[in-house]
């Protein structure tokens, strides 16, 4: 059993993560950044929960750069084959739940 209080986890480097939970190959990581990420394609399906902050997340439907911003609590939701990227607005704490080893 353990207690994590999101607000408080600062990681030594952007998208440091902490390994929360691994099921049956799915992982669940608590990441910590002030930095955006890369464009990428997970492999699998990917559940992207803001636990503070906001991020601007970039994403591409039908070949068009579309973009949304997520503020504390919202979710979303890339299927499989979906290319984004995160854009924290400041520091961001997010709650990643994916395939073990994707991107």
């Amino acid at each position: 059993m353990e207690i994590i209080r999101s607000k408080q986890f600062i990681a030594d480097r952007a998208w440091g993560a902490k390994d929360i939970a691994n099921m049956s190959g799915v992982t669940t990581r608590l990441h910590w950044t002030d930095e955006p990420y890369k464009w990428h394609v997970n492999d699998g399906e990917e559940v992207f929960a803001v636990m503070d902050g906001i991020v601007e997340m970039r994403y591409k439907e039908n070949g068009e750069v579309k973009s949304a911003i997520l503020n504390t609590g919202d979710i979303f939701f890339a299927s499989t084959g979906t290319e984004h990227v995160a854009h924290p607005q400041g520091p961001a704490r997010i709650l990643v739940i994916e395939r073990e080893g994707s991107v």
